[in-house]
């Protein structure tokens, strides 16, 4: 039996022109039904039946995917030819990788996911993998991941290095996002890949640059006849001028070229808006390149994912459609998978364009996402872009259908074809047969406007979000309400859940339904509570009414609920209700009883969720790896017991002991890629030690939610009602809460609480126990009285404080402590609504605030440590009360400055001995006090020889990946023994490691993305990912991790210089130093007076004006690229923003900023190194031998 396949053209003899995708049909399903290359051609089923008969297309559609080619019909037999048959490349041995470097706004933790696919599916088919990546919170650069790992920034000249150390065979391009492929095109083009005989494998040159480059892309579609929008490829603000002019009215939409989430790019309504824009597209496309197009706004987007083997096979294998219309980023849209509003005459169009453009811009052995625009009122279709690489949505694609998009790429790179791998899933099919989904995928963005005071939130073409979260469900009402609880923002699904927002008037609500938002989609609520028609909506929004009759389906069965008693309401409506995706948070709130009251009606009912498998075939094979998901469905009819028709798909028991794993939910500012490193940490090192692992998360980027990493993988939100869900259906053995960040942490106590209850013990659940600390110890670190007292008994010191929950209480602290003051609400992570406050009038103005205090818990106000430097412990502890430390960092930024968005060094560089003996002999104490079981986070500042506590989180950090690369121990993966009951002594972890290397850990911030938002640190988390530079040497880590920041350095010209009064002492010796290595300083008024007259003279510093000054002044220089190095440090006795607009012109045309002392010695120090000595790289196995 051997398959056979259509060529893509028949020659012309009479019959439609037909194509098929080896072994696939139009619907994904059977081996050998046509496809129709153009719907004029074949009318769909109808035609296909004419010519075969009905009966035969039946039986075609039944058979197993390999047909014998008797078996065909006579007509189409004569045109099967035999598959061309691909062999994997022998001539390649060791294969390079480049990962996506930092999480930043349009490039997160997906691409950990892509490259860990690639490089596992890479060595699996024998190759060597050398793997670059400058990230150190990623699976993919752990030691076991590849053959050599480096820990390396991404320039051209690192890898260059790497090349000519490693010699690798082949680059593979696709897997590490916009940076990889930027990188690969450079290391190309400038010849270096030849240099050293490195192949380009994935997607070759020229198709790179023909997706890619706008005006090679706009004329590769007009050579197929696919309409792309009309618009001018631009090169300079003369030609936007004349662009502008000849597209003839606003708005007009800008992108640039080879750029990232839209990265630079806008929506221009005026001339004014229309340059700056333009201005900032120009500088952030690397080849100065924008496209100006027509306004599409209004229109509906859609993505379908391709992929393409070198047989010349293509796959569709997901579309997406997103809710938002046309002018929000596809990263900030709500998006769903199918599509749900397309006709299939409509689907087969953009399926065939796809296929066409595929083959056109020449991704051969790979896949791309590809986008389209489709106008509601006509039907015309026209391409917007193309990825030819591993993209967001990819990663997407790949957890709504269980199709591994980045693994098969990289298989496909060698040579292997779609046919000749196999499902991972069904073990049955070949990927050439297309996912079919018979449930609908739901994503919802997560923002953090929160985190940038005078910041818009209005949504543009270019990517805000930090985060996402995905839900899957039977019905679309069901899967959009499951992921809007998944977004972890109080919300328990859409609307009926006390967050409504309130609007004066309904002009002012029509007028907000106009803007794009993050909470737009929520205002519908209050337009169905006015009386706005679905037409009226639509017209003022342009969200599709199909998608608003669905809301408005939810909003009238909620309505229809409000005011009723619990008992009332039988199993039928309640049943409806839970199979529209109600949390039973939103029934308590209608009927105004407790969450609990409705989970125990509901189960009274005998309604529970059943479990179904996401299997990539519509359940027409068995599937093997449990990928689940949950719904309300009943096979009953009407009047029928509705619990008897329940059907789950949850596997029986092995046997195993089983731990259930709680993921950290969407990413977001303060919880980010870190947590999930530790949920996989701890699935793998279960898995190994003969547990079974069942992980719950819902999102989607991630690699914990790769069907392979656990043994069951529950892709549900982070609710108590969900996760209880799942542990009735599972009876694990225990919980791990501790590595997930604040969403576990805060399931923590509700759990406990309901594990002791009868209703656990009714539900099998008697014997489940929470892993590791126990709540209760969570409980005392988090609460302010009980950590006191603790404090008290062990003698250690902390900075005077207080509680308030009110402004009058507020004052008293703070009079009693002394301004200034830091002031945090409690359970909080990444310092959310943290600020330091210097007087009343602030104070007053934060506890005013609508975002300070969370439901009961009181404000918590300490005393603010003047010049103090933070110092960060992880440490490890057993059930027998050992603790190890894994890993003291000094922090580079002073103290008051929020731990993520620091620097840090490990081992430390300047803290004293005495202080060094104080913080390890507390740090064991506390842990041992507070009976931590597995991994533990402590925060210490240090004046002089002063030691005092900042915060104790019994939990897994965000500095736990970096300690685990820094001293070649995965801790995480030792927590999770400790929590299993396993010793310190079993695991042969006795003793602190002090590497003798020097690692530097380095925030990467988003301000560029965050127009209006002032460029300063503070005790609020605001950087979105990390990098890590590592080496002999403090100066050279610490450029390495700077470079790898994106932040260029300079090697020579002029340093801007301006220090508040307590800080110009410290400026003066880093003023010298750079000075002595051949740099000029610009300084203002006050630093270059205390500069003279400390003995710096002129020409050597300078004065520049400040704004108000006189012209030129400090913002003409910086647009003028006068200066090469920003170092501002604000006034520490009032709040800093008077420099607001200077530092933003920093950002903004790319020059370094830093805003405090010790940040601009250790880059005095970094500059000084760099112009001594070339920097080198090492392997990440070099470093760690053993590990």
């Amino acid at each position: 039996m051997a398959a056979f396949l259509l060529p893509s053209c028949l020659p012309s003899s009479g019959r439609p022109a037909l194509s098929v995708s080896r072994g696939v049909s139009a619907r994904g399903r059977s081996a050998s039904v046509l496809m129709a290359s153009s719907m004029e051609d074949l009318d769909g089923d109808a035609d296909i039946e004419s010519k075969m008969g009905k009966e035969e297309v039946a039986r075609v559609r039944s058979q197993e995917l390999n047909v014998s080619i008797e078996e065909y019909p006579e007509w189409i037999r004569e045109f099967l030819v035999p598959p061309i048959a691909l062999k994997k490349r022998t001539d390649l041995k060791k294969i390079m990788v480049i990962g996506a470097g930092p999480i930043i706004i349009g490039q997160a933790c997906e691409f950990d996911y892509s490259g860990t696919q690639a490089c596992k599916a890479l060595r699996d088919e024998g190759y060597s993998v050398v793997l670059v990546n400058s990230n150190p919170a990623t699976i993919m650069t752990d030691n076991d991941t590849a053959d050599r790992i480096y820990i390396e920034p991404l320039t051209i000249e690192v890898l260059e290095k790497i090349i000519a150390k490693e010699r690798p065979d082949a680059l593979l391009p696709t897997m590490g996002g916009q940076t990889a492929l930027n990188l690969s095109t450079r290391l190309a083009t400038e010849g270096i890949l030849d240099k050293y005989d490195v192949e380009l494998i994935g997607a070759k040159l020229d198709a790179i640059a023909k997706g890619e480059d706008r005006l090679l892309f706009r004329s590769a579609m007009e050579k197929i006849g696919v309409p792309c929008c009309p618009s001018v490829i631009v090169n300079s603000l003369q030609e936007a001028d004349a662009a502008a002019e000849e597209i003839g009215s606003y708005p007009l939409i800008i992108r640039p070229a080879y750029t990232l989430g839209g990265t630079g790019g806008g929506i221009a309504y005026n001339p004014e808006e229309y340059l700056e824009i333009a201005k900032g597209g120009l500088d952030a496309s690397p080849v100065t390149q924008i496209l100006v197009e027509k306004s599409l706004l209004g229109w509906k987007e859609y993505e379908l994912e391709v992929m393409r083997d070198g047989a010349d096979n293509v796959v569709i294998v997901c579309s997406i459609e997103n809710i938002d219309p046309m002018g929000v980023h596809t990263g900030d849209s709500i998006t769903v998978a199918p599509t749900l509003t397309l006709t299939d005459k409509e689907y087969q169009r953009l399926r065939d364009m796809s296929i066409a453009i595929i083959r056109e811009i020449g991704v051969d052995t790979g896949g791309s996402n590809i986008q389209f625009a489709v106008n509601p009122d006509n039907g015309d279709v026209i391409v917007i872009e193309m990825n030819p690489r591993v993209s967001r949505s990819s990663a997407l694609a790949s957890k709504a259908t269980g199709f591994p998009i980045a693994k098969l790429a990289a298989k496909l790179s060698v040579g292997l074809s779609l046919a000749d791998i196999q499902n991972d899933i069904t073990l049955k099919t070949p990927a050439s047969f297309e996912p079919t989904l018979d449930y609908i995928v739901t994503k919802v963005p997560r923002f953090a406007f929160e985190k940038f005071p005078g910041a818009s939130s209005v949504l543009s073409t270019q990517m805000k979000a930090v985060g996402e979260a995905m839900a899957i469900g039977r019905t679309f009402r069901e899967s959009i309400q499951k992921c809007f609880r998944s977004l972890e923002t109080g919300r328990a699904g859409w609307g009926f859940d006390s967050k409504k927002k309130e609007f004066p008037t309904k002009e002012d609500l029509m007028a907000a339904l106009r803007i794009p938002t993050p909470e737009r989609i929520f205002y519908i609520f209050n337009a169905f509570e006015l009386g706005l028609t679905v037409e009226e909506i639509y017209d003022i929004s342009r969200y599709d009414p199909w998608v608003l009759h669905n809301l408005r389906s939810i909003y009238d069965t909620g309505m229809g609920l409000q005011g009723r008693l619990l008992e009332e309401i039988g199993a039928e409506e309640l049943f409806e209700m839970k199979s529209m995706g109600f949390s039973d948070v939103q029934i308590a709130e209608l009927c105004n009883v407790s969450e609990t009251e409705v989970r125990q009606r509901r189960k009274a009912l005998g309604l529970k969720p059943v479990y179904k498998t996401v299997d990539t075939c519509a359940s027409e094979f068995e599937a093997y790896t449990p990928y689940l998901y949950s719904t309300y469905e009943s096979t009953s009819v009407w009047g029928e017991d509705i619990a008897a028709g329940f059907s789950s798909e949850v596997p029986p028991p092995s046997g195993k002991n089983k731990v259930v794993i709680l993921g950290g939910g969407p990413n977001r500012i303060g919880q980010g890629i870190e947590f999930d490193y530790c949920c996989v940490h701890a699935c793998f090192e279960l898995r190994e030690q003969g547990f079974e692992t069942v992980m719950i998360n819902s999102n989607p980027e991630t690699v914990s939610t790769d069907y392979d990493t656990s043994d069951r993988l529950y892709f549900e939100p982070l609710t108590l009602e969900d996760v209880v869900a799942v542990l009735e259906a599972e009876q694990p053995d225990g919980i791990i809460v501790q590595f997930g960040g604040q969403t576990p942490l805060k399931l923590a106590v509700p759990l406990q609480r309901y594990l002791a209850s009868d209703e656990a013990k009714e539900a099998g659940l008697g014997h489940t126990k929470i892993l590791g600390t126990s709540p209760d110890s969570i409980d005392a670190a988090e609460d302010r009285d009980r950590f006191a007292a603790i404090l008290d008994e062990l003698g250690i010191r902390q900075p005077a404080n207080g509680l308030a929950t009110s402004m009058a209480e507020a004052k008293d602290a703070a009079d009693r402590i002394g301004y200034p003051v830091v002031v945090r609400p409690s359970y909080v992570l990444g310092g959310r609504g943290m600020e330091i406050v210097y007087d009343e009038e602030e104070l007053a103005k934060y506890m005013t605030a609508d975002v300070v205090v969370e439901s009961e818990h009181p404000v918590l106000i300490d005393r603010f440590l003047t010049n103090a430097t933070e110092v960060d412990v992880d440490a490890l502890a057993d059930s027998e009360g050992n603790v190890v430390i894994g890993g003291i960092m000094e922090h580079i930024e002073e103290a008051g400055i929020h731990s993520g968005d620091s620097a840090c060094s490990l081992p430390t560089v300047s803290i004293s001995y005495n202080a060094m003996v104080t913080i390890r002999g507390w740090s064991v104490a506390l842990a041992k006090r507070l009976k931590v079981v597995g991994l533990m986070n402590i925060q210490w500042a240090v004046q002089g020889e002063d030691v005092y506590i900042l915060e104790a989180n019994p939990r897994a950090s965000r500095t736990v990946p970096f300690v685990s690369k820094a001293i070649g121990k995965p801790l995480a993966k030792l927590a999770s023994r400790l929590m299993a009951g396993s010793t310190l002594d079993e695991l042969d972890f006795k003793t602190e490691i002090i590497p003798r290397h020097i690692a530097v850990k380095e925030a990467v911030l988003p301000f560029s993305k965050f127009q209006g938002a002032d460029i300063i640190l503070s005790p609020e988390m605001r950087s979105t990912g990390e990098v890590m530079g590592i080496d002999t040497s403090f100066g050279a880590a610490f450029y390495k991790a700077q470079i790898a920041a994106g932040l260029s350095l300079p090697t020579e010209g002029s340093i801007f210089m301006s220090a508040n009064d307590r800080d110009k002492p410290a400026c003066l010796n880093i003023a010298k130093d750079f000075l002595d290595m051949g740099y000029k300083i610009l300084a203002t008024r006050g630093t270059f007076s205390f500069l003279v007259k400390n003995g710096l003279n002129p020409p050597e510093v300078e004065m520049v004006l400040k704004v108000h000054e006189g012209r030129p002044h400090v913002i003409d220089s910086l647009k003028s690229h006068n200066i090469s190095l920003f170092i501002m440090t604000p006034a520490s006795d009032e709040h800093p923003s008077s420099g607001r607009e200077v530092r933003r012109t920093a950002v903004m045309n790319k020059i370094p900023v830093v805003t405090t002392v010790s940040g601009a010695r250790a880059t005095a120090q970094a500059l000084r190194l760099l112009k001594s000595q070339p920097v080198e790289v090492q392997a990440m196995q070099d470093y760690h031998p053993s590990s």
